[in-house]
């Protein structure tokens, strides 16, 4: 008889913060199914696969240079986490702006990603986005 696999997902959320906060697509992917899925809810549709992926995770840093976290919650479940953050960049010679956000991740039983779904603050978005013209 086997033993039930139980994920450490708080292991795995941490390195997948890690891998974000070096702004390395690669990085990222390194965690991900290969048929996984993300999508940014209120901005865009469904992106699936590691090539579809890679160049949406590229674009996220070019369009939030500095790209960085401020965590306000972790939430762990059995198979996922949610995350309650602010997401925040710097353009160029300007301050530092954000806007909050919230992340449910899903994982497989080898604890790859399989699902990562952003909702935003949709007026803070367009706010941060605004100051940064």
């Amino acid at each position: 008889m086997s033993k039930p696999n139980h994920l450490n997902v708080a292991a795995i959320a941490e390195r997948y913060a890690r891998a974000w906060m070096s702004h390395d697509p690669d990085a990222i992917l390194a965690l991900h199914a290969p048929n996984s899925t993300f999508q940014a809810h209120g901005r865009s549709g469904e992106v699936r696969g590691h090539d579809a992926l890679h160049k949406e995770f590229a674009e996220i840093f070019e369009r939030y240079p500095g790209f960085g976290v401020e965590t306000h919650r972790l939430l762990l479940g059995e198979k996922h986490w949610t995350l309650d953050w602010t997401l925040t960049f710097q353009p160029p010679g300007q301050d530092r702006r954000g806007f909050h956000a919230l992340d449910v991740v899903e994982v497989d039983a080898e604890g790859q990603v399989t699902r990562k779904d952003t909702f935003f603050d949709y007026a803070q978005v367009k706010a941060a986005l605004g100051a940064a013209s």
